[in-house]
């Protein structure tokens, strides 16, 4: 198939971009190249047949209108977004902007590039809208996973204006019938992920004998998904999933933030050694305004009826990653560079 896939620069959506390329699909990226979009990510592919790369914001009807025209896709894989929520804190504009008016823009594109197709190929078109369990707001200790049916309740300008996106894509499927199906991850990590976040700051730190910050007293608890992982399950809903339909991935890897960075200090510890444990780096700070406490996800939709469940554990899953790093300064280097690692915006998860 011919896929449009949004923020396909960026982290998740360039490790998508990439499986689908290798699965013999053809793609086109859109991404405005803000911050987080970064072609070096896609380095590897640029010059494939099959990919074409388009700098467009999702914002921009006519924008979005001519590269539906100029490619006609057989579907949209819509990562674009802003996600960090830090950052949402500091300036929730720019988040309600993107990703509530950029999708509602790009909704409407893909409806009316899909009320032009014929009956076959409308058969066969889809679009899917990723999304994040931060949506379902926060857990207690003993509260049973999200899962499809857990009420929407998000905490931060970024989780809340990732839910109206959902709630938007859903309606453009419901009152429209576009074929959309709405996908809900745990927190990703893996290759070429931004410094801001929390795994790569523990990494860059560690290695330059910086302290580690940490928000609080690090007991929060995420369920962490490698990146290859949630590019393969969104193929296998692509491929496979019912339109109308919500499919939660997550990596059944729930891990408290501070035990998370202790395994990464352990496994730099062991596969380049310092003069002192790296552990010892760890330094707490104040916690942000409303921390949601725990997230956990219940894949077992996903499992039971599309076949999917993910092939790395998080222990295999963070030696890769930390290999992928040290393997790779050039790429980190040049963020660095930028003023982006080290920084307060990389202690959350």
């Amino acid at each position: 198939m011919k896929l449009l896939i949004t923020g396909g620069a960026g982290f998740i959506g360039s490790t998508l971009v990439r499986s689908a390329l290798a699965a013999g699909h053809a793609v086109v990226n859109v991404d405005a190249l803000t911050y987080a979009g970064d072609l070096a990510n896609l380095v590897e592919v640029a010059t494939h047949p099959a990919y074409a790369f388009e700098q467009a914001d999702i914002a921009d009807a006519s924008a979005m209108a001519a590269i539906f025209d100029r490619h006609d896709p057989e579907a949209v894989l819509h990562l674009a977004a802003e996600s960090h929520v830090d950052r949402s804190i500091d300036g929730p504009l720019a988040f309600v902007r993107t990703n509530v008016m950029g999708t509602a823009v790009l909704l409407e594109a893909a409806r009316a590039h899909y009320g032009q197709l014929s009956p076959d190929r409308a058969a066969r078109f889809r679009f899917v809208h990723v999304s994040t369990d931060e949506v379902y707001g926060a857990l207690g200790p003993d509260d049973a996973p999200f899962d499809e049916r857990s009420p929407i309740d998000p905490t931060s300008p970024y989780s809340s204006s990732k839910a109206a996106s959902d709630l938007l894509a859903r309606a453009w499927g419901r009152t429209y019938g576009l074929p959309v199906i709405v996908t809900s991850c745990s927190n990703n990590y893996g290759p070429r992920q931004h410094p801001e976040k929390l795994i790569p700051t523990v990494i860059f730190n560690a290695l330059a004998g910086r302290p580690i910050p940490v928000y609080g007293d690090g007991r929060q608890v995420r369920d962490w998904l490698h990146v290859e992982d949630h590019a393969a399950a969104l193929l296998r809903v692509l491929e496979a999933g019912a339109p109308g339909e919500t499919y939660l991935i997550g990596g059944d890897a729930e891990r408290a933030n501070i035990d998370l960075i202790r395994t990464i200090c352990a496994a730099l510890d062991r596969i380049r050694p310092g003069n002192t444990p790296r552990e010892d780096l760890i330094t707490h700070v104040t916690d942000r305004p409303a921390h949601d406490r725990r997230y956990a996800i219940d894949a077992g939709k996903l499992q039971r009826d599309l076949g999917w469940s993910p092939a790395l554990t998080v222990e295999e899953g963070l030696e890769r990653t930390v290999r992928w790093y040290l393997d790779n300064d050039g790429w980190w280097d040049a963020l660095r560079a930028k003023g982006f690692a080290g920084q307060r915006l990389g202690v959350t998860a």
